[in-house]
C-alpha cells in the first residue's frame, strides 16, 4: 500500500509488520525521535517491549521508518490505540492520519466495535495539545480525565470512538 505525503517527491510505503524484533525496533527508532512525549526512559521502554506482542503497522520513506501504531486490546468490544509515533520531520503530513486509518481497519477486522486512546488532558503540555487536536480530528471524543491515574502533573484523557 502507498500514499504520497505532502511535499516533494516524497512517498510512504504502509504495512503491517510481523516480525516481533521489528515492532521492537520500529518502536524504539520513532519513539527515541519523540522525547516531548516519550522521555521518560521506562515508560519508553515499557510500550517498546509491549509492541512485540500487539498488531503494529509502520510507515516507511526510502525503506526507513518513520511511523507506526500499535493495537492493544481493551476489552472484548474496544481496541486500544497503544502508542503512536511519527517522526518530527513528518508530522501534519498525513502520515499520522493514514497509520490510525490503518488502526482503524485493522480493529474492525478483529471485530472491535470500538477504538479508545489516553494522552495527558488538554492545558498541560502545548505537545498535548496537539496530540488531543489530532485524536479530535480523527473522531475521537472526550470520554473522561482521570486525573492521578499516571500521577498528578499528566492527567490522563480517555477519548472514544465508535468504529
Amino acid at each position: 500500500m502507498q500514499r504520497p505525503a505532502a511535499g516533494p517527491r516524497l512517498a510512504i510505503q504502509y504495512r503491517e509488520l510481523e516480525s516481533p524484533e521489528e515492532k521492537e525496533k520500529i518502536a524504539r527508532a520513532i519513539l527515541e525521535q519523540l522525547p516531548d512525549w516519550f522521555g521518560l526512559a521506562d515508560s519508553r521502554e515499557e510500550y517498546i517491549r509491549t509492541c512485540a506482542g500487539l498488531p503494529v503497522w509502520a510507515a516507511f520513506a526510502a525503506g526507513r521508518p518513520v511511523g507506526f501504531i500499535a493495537l492493544r486490546p481493551s476489552s472484548a468490544h474496544t481496541a486500544e490505540l497503544y502508542v503512536m509515533g511519527v517522526a518530527p520531520r513528518l508530522h501534519r503530513r498525513g502520515v499520522g492520519r493514514r497509520l490510525e486509518e490503518l488502526f482503524e481497519a485493522g480493529a474492525r477486522q478483529r471485530g472491535f466495535v470500538y477504538a479508545q486512546v489516553k494522552t495527558v488532558d488538554q492545558g498541560h503540555y502545548p505537545e498535548y495539545d496537539r496530540t488531543v487536536a489530532f485524536y479530535e480530528a480523527m473522531g475521537f471524543c472526550r470520554l473522561e480525565v482521570f486525573p492521578t491515574l499516571w500521577d498528578e502533573w499528566n492527567p490522563c484523557l480517555v477519548l472514544v470512538k465508535k468504529l
